[in-house]
């Protein structure tokens, strides 16, 4: 998904779309325990347990790099594009990608037509972000990192702002910061993905993209580390301080369990650190072929996530049906059924079960996709797929 916007480029980088292809892989592992388990948090420590709780903490790697990988292989593309023909497509794509989020997903998460309720998800804040970006490329390299990482950096200090403080324009500042509900006529539109940070975090890709990327295998490491410090001083970075718990796995548990909706500083730190660490591990070397699977994942970004989210439904429709005979509720929108979604109680173990079905039933579809692109390079709407 990250870099659903990368086009053709002299050479691409295996590192890149190893990084994005394996980050999509994690990704699905999360969506099919939504629809296979649903109920309840998973890193709430009063109710989770370990095996649980690092399922669901693995995957918060994806978003943020896809946002970073993003802005990262835009810069990339200015090998082969200009910046006016980069900024349309930006502008244009992330326009495109809004409209899939509020329509294409959002029936995939829920196969109910009944669009009272929509959500500004990851697919949303990514195509606002890319619309940014598409001016933001145009200002000097220190200017556009300033932004961006101002943006990363100082949005934890605007935690305690909330919308209500604006009045009528407390919308706005829904859809830049604070999570929350936005009324439109009849129907709600949920912001869990506010734009502020993750517009910065794509600007900062961008940046990295043009000579950072050989630096990365100590960029990456010096997160982390900053990571564990702050995240240690309980001072800043986090709007929730971590605790020492009843043992130590749960302790780490608390130390690691960051604040998402926004992703906080501390949450950024701990993702992107290991990810660009993978950048600099990787280089431009030669992948085993054995990552071959995983690089072509990462190649066609937009197309596996679309299919994705209904394949890893269709997953929790059957599921429902085996073990209770029914699936009503995930024909539904629960925020407008009122209906807790079934199954709610499934093992763990079948959710791994199950992400791995669906990555094998995605491979080849994938594998036919990334052979349509390849045979039709000149076909500019592949593109936005």
């Amino acid at each position: 998904m990250y870099s659903m916007l990368m086009v053709t480029q002299p050479k691409r980088l295996e590192s890149i779309d190893l990084l994005r292809g394996l980050v999509m892989i994690i990704m699905a592992l999360d969506h099919v325990r939504d629809n296979l388990m649903p109920m309840g948090d998973p890193v709430n420590l009063a109710t989770t347990y370990p095996a649980l709780f690092f399922t669901r903490i693995i995957t918060h790697y994806c978003a943020p790099t896809f946002y970073f990988l993003a802005g990262v292989g835009a810069y990339l593309s200015t090998r082969k594009r200009s910046l006016p023909e980069i900024s349309h497509f930006l502008w244009t794509r992330g326009l495109w990608m809004v409209f899939l989020e509020l329509i294409v997903v959002r029936f995939g998460w829920y196969f109910s037509t009944d669009f009272k309720f929509f959500e500004g998800l990851t697919i949303w804040a990514l195509g606002w972000s890319m619309v940014a970006l598409a001016g933001l490329i145009h200002l000097p390299r220190w200017m556009l990192v300033t932004i961006g990482a101002a943006m990363v950096l100082v949005h934890n200090a605007l935690d305690g702002v909330k919308a209500d403080v604006f009045g009528p324009l407390g919308w706005l500042w829904t859809i830049l910061h604070a999570p929350g509900q936005i009324h439109i006529g009849p129907a709600t539109l949920w912001i869990a993905y506010p734009l502020i940070p993750w517009i910065g975090v794509m600007a900062l890709g961008f940046a990295f993209g043009k000579d950072c990327i050989p630096r990365a295998i100590w960029i990456g490491p010096a997160m982390i580390l900053a990571f564990v410090l702050l995240r240690f001083s309980n001072l800043y970075g986090d709007p929730h301080h971590w605790t020492y718990q009843k043992n130590a796995i749960y302790t780490v548990m608390a130390f690691l369990n960051v604040e998402k909706y926004p992703p906080s500083l501390c949450y950024l730190l701990m993702t992107l650190g290991p990810s660009i660490t993978v950048i600099g591990l990787a280089g431009s070397r030669k992948l085993p072929q054995f990552l071959n699977p995983v690089v072509l994942f990462g190649r066609v970004p937009m197309f596996y996530y679309l299919v994705h989210v209904y394949l890893a439904h269709i997953i929790g429709v059957f599921v429902a049906l085996y073990r209770f005979g029914d699936a009503h509720t995930l024909f539904e929108v629960p925020a407008v059924s009122g209906n807790q979604r079934l199954p709610s109680d499934g093992p763990l173990w079948s959710v791994y079960a199950g992400w791995v079905l669906l990555l094998v039933i995605l491979y080849p579809l994938c594998k036919w996709f990334a052979g349509v692109k390849a045979r039709n390079p000149g076909k500019v709407w592949l593109s936005y797929v």
